[in-house]
């Protein structure tokens, strides 16, 4: 039997929410008002109150932090996260991490404990750096988001209720950092069976010649998947 003191636990989850913005991979990140690390950037998160589940105070930080229902969203657990140094506070603090996914959403208003909000740039963060342990997590929701582009149909969580495929390419462009070759992507994306599903309705675009706009058809799974360059 372990002779060892027991130990308080408090558990938070943490959100990594990303768009895509002007083209580009984005984030949510706040500006934390208080201590440890007033004035740094951070993920979105919360503590778990009352009765909740982590899905549940998942679900409530997201709401909080976009206005939207998390029931509306995609929201994916990345992980758990318990090294015993990456929370200074005490009681020791351990998280949850979770992946969302949204639309071009409109800029949030900060949380109680946040200065600010921001959508910025992923590699601008990954570039400057965030508090806590939040560079890992950042680091490993983009890599699962990366990932499951090639497997699941999640692209179409980044796009409005009707999209063109010319932007879900744009997604995944934006995700992997790559440029897809159009008439290709635009022959596996339809060919992929409940991938996607045409609305009939067309939208203009750039170039003169309308666009035809399609909604998230009702698989999960793509088959075949969209499997990512290597050059990547």
């Amino acid at each position: 039997m372990s002779s060892r003191p027991r130990q308080t636990v408090a558990l938070t989850a943490d959100l990594v929410i990303l768009t895509i913005r002007g083209g580009a991979l984005c984030m949510l990140v706040v500006e934390r008002g208080n201590e440890p690390f007033a004035g740094r950037l951070a993920l979105p998160g919360g503590f778990l109150r009352g009765e909740e589940t982590l899905d549940e105070t998942a679900g409530r930080e997201l709401a909080e932090e976009t206005g939207l229902d998390a029931g509306k969203l995609y929201l994916q657990q990345v992980g758990v996260y318990s090294a015993p140094d990456r929370d200074p506070r005490r009681p020791r603090v351990v998280t949850c991490a979770y992946l969302a996914i949204a639309p071009d959403l409109p800029l949030p208003a900060a949380g109680s404990d946040a200065r600010a909000a921001h959508w910025l740039p992923v590699n601008r963060v990954q570039r400057d750096g965030l508090a806590f342990d939040h560079d890992e997590i950042l680091r490993d929701a983009v890599e699962l988001a990366r990932s499951e582009l090639q497997f699941r149909t999640i692209a179409t969580a980044f796009c409005a209720d009707e999209f063109t495929i010319g932007e879900l390419r744009e997604v995944y462009e934006a995700v992997w950092g790559v440029e897809l070759d159009k008439p290709n992507f635009h022959r596996k994306v339809t060919e992929s069976a409940g991938f996607v599903e045409p609305t009939g309705g067309k939208r203009p675009s750039p170039n003169g010649r309308p666009a035809a706009l399609y909604r998230a058809g009702g698989a999960v799974v793509l088959t075949p998947p969209m499997m990512r360059p290597r050059h990547t």
